[in-house]
This record gives C-alpha cells, structure tokens and sequence, in this order.
C-alpha cells in the first residue's frame, strides 16, 4: 500500500456512535455483542497480570497530582477540570502515572489498576474514531522492572488475549465479521525507533506504521513527559508504544526517572509548575523513589481493534465522543 493510499484511507472521518438511547433493535444487538468482549477482554487480561505477581489496586478520580500531558505532542487537551476541596485545588486524573510511581516505589512492587482517564480532547478529534474524552486505562508498573520485561510480558498478554478471545468468542467475533481477519500475533514483535520511522515516513509515520504492518510493532525512542527515562549523554528516551495494525497505537509505556536531579531538570526544562510534583521530588531527593517501569493499556482501543469497529466510542456503553455532552 502506498503513502498516498495509506492517507487517504485515514483521512476520511468516522462517523460518532449513537447514545444508547438512539439504537435500533440490531445496533443494541451489536452493542450487546462489543460489550461481551470487553468483559471478556478484562477478565483475560486482569488475570494475566494477577498469575504474574501483580496486586489490583483501587484507582484515584481527584488529585493535585496527575499527568502534566506536556510536553508530549500527541497530546490534544482543550481544558482541564480543576475543583477546590478542603480548600486544596484538585484535577481530574489524566493518567495515574504519578500514584504508580509512589505506590511501586513503596509499598506495591508490582500493581496494576483499572484507571479512569478525563482527557477534554479538542472537539475537532470526534471524527478520527480514535478519541474520547474519557477512557480507561489498565495501568500497570513494577520496581526494578526493564523496559525489556515489560516488552516481553505485554506481547506475551497480548498473544494470549488474542488467542483465547478467538478460542472462546468466536460467535461473537464472527457476527462482527472479526474472525477470520483477527489474527494471532507473531513474536517477538518488531521493534523500530521513532526518528528512524519519522526520517522514512515524515510527519505522518504512525499512520504508515498502523496500516503496513499485519502484526503489531512496538515503537520506541519518543521525547515526552519528564517522567520517562531520558539518557542525557545520547539524547535517547528508553520507552515504548504498542502499534496495532490497522488501527494504531494501544498501549504507552517507558522506563522511569528515579534521580532527584534529572527530574528536577526535566521539569524546569519542560516549564511545568513544580508545585504539582512537589511530593515526587521529595520523595526523590530523599532515595525513596525507586527505578521502576510500566505502561496503560487502554481498554476501549485494544477492544477496539479487537472487534474491528470503527469509532472507539462504540465501545462505550455511553459514548464520550469529543464536543458532544449526552444526557447520559
């Protein structure tokens, strides 16, 4: 497939899934179906992680510390949600990075957690099928982990999903007309660096990534928040997306910062308020922020590529499709 064709292919917009209430007979009848493999898709993958160690933890909606999403250039954030309590100013979380951080560096060496996620996304996004507003993430993190380890037990997740929900929801899939086209990966995954991807492809490298690979590939090298690993002497990021193919991206991830000095630098570097991050700098100055690495699996994407739908949103029971507010 050529450059051209791969545009074009993107570029069209995706039409906004209907709320709920506005299904016909057999789109209740497909929404029934999309949600039987999320829930199947969350039980696979909560019990991978649980037989790999992991402890389940509770997930955390307000904070004075949550993910700056800066200065990543994926990021498209219209507004953030900010509410006074107990006369302290408090966010809705972005991400959990910060609480995976501090819980894995003290008392949870290996957690995960089913994060709810409120991104206001720039209206103009509702028609990439790729966007919501909010979304939630399998959040994941462990001490003295790799980036490597983390590689390795994600594609091997990523394989055992896929091969079971073939196995066990295969009426399901097929009234998708999923089935046959759901393949199970091949690993190891490919592995390519982001410049070199960028050098080849140019400004549009993810969507040539997502639609010319028939297994996925995992990217690496991206210049992003302060809290993924940065080698100053070659200028390096040791982290890692997950790319499906045909649909993109489904999973961030990186090693972590843990010294006091580069995180400090990277923050004054990036202009983001100190304030924020106050408890992770201390934390760090006094040694007890520990190397760790981890990632978010978002849940609505991988189901997403998983049933072949066109609008993330479908996998909602209440779409959060960016500028529409639903009554429900």
């Amino acid at each position: 497939m050529s450059k051209q064709s791969v545009m074009l292919k993107l570029s069209a917009p995706v039409e906004a899934p209907k709320p709920l209430e506005q299904l016909t007979e057999t789109e209740i009848e497909r929404k029934a179906v999309i949600g039987k493999i999320t829930t199947y898709t969350l039980k696979n993958l909560t019990d991978y992680f649980l037989v790999n160690g992991f402890q389940w933890l509770l997930p955390v909606a307000l904070s004075p510390s949550t993910d700056p999403l800066w200065p990543d250039p994926g990021a498209s954030i219209e507004k953030r949600i900010e509410v006074d309590i107990y006369g302290r100013t408090v966010r809705t979380t972005a991400s959990m990075i910060i609480h995976k951080l501090i819980a894995a560096s003290t008392a949870y060496p290996k957690l995960f957690i089913l994060s709810p996620n409120v991104r206001i996304e720039k209206a103009e996004r509702a028609c990439t099928g790729k966007h919501v507003y909010e979304f939630t993430q399998l959040d994941f993190e462990a001490r003295n982990a790799t980036s490597r380890d983390i590689i390795r037990l994600v594609s091997d997740a990523v394989c055992n999903l896929v091969a079971s929900v073939k196995r066990d929801m295969k009426d399901e899939l097929t009234y998708l007309g999923r089935y046959d086209a759901l393949k199970v990966p091949k690993m190891p995954f490919k592995i390519c660096d982001k410049q070199e991807l960028e050098a080849e492809y140019g400004a549009e490298w993810e969507n040539c990534v997502a639609m010319k690979n028939g297994d996925p590939v995992w990217i690496t090298n991206i210049p992003r928040e302060f809290y993924d690993y940065e080698d100053f002497a070659t200028g390096k990021w040791d982290n890692y997306d997950l790319f499906m193919p045909q649909y993109g991206e489904v999973l961030s991830g990186a090693k972590r910062e843990w010294e006091y000095d580069k995180i400090l630098k990277k923050i004054e570097r990036d202009k983001i308020n100190k304030s924020n991050y106050s408890l992770v700098l201390k934390l760090a100055k006094d040694g007890r922020l520990k190397p760790t690495a981890g990632a978010g699996i978002g849940i609505e994407r991988i189901v997403a590529w998983l049933t072949g739908v066109k609008h993330i949103a479908e996998t909602q029971p209440f779409p959060r499709v960016p500028g529409t507010v639903c009554d429900l």
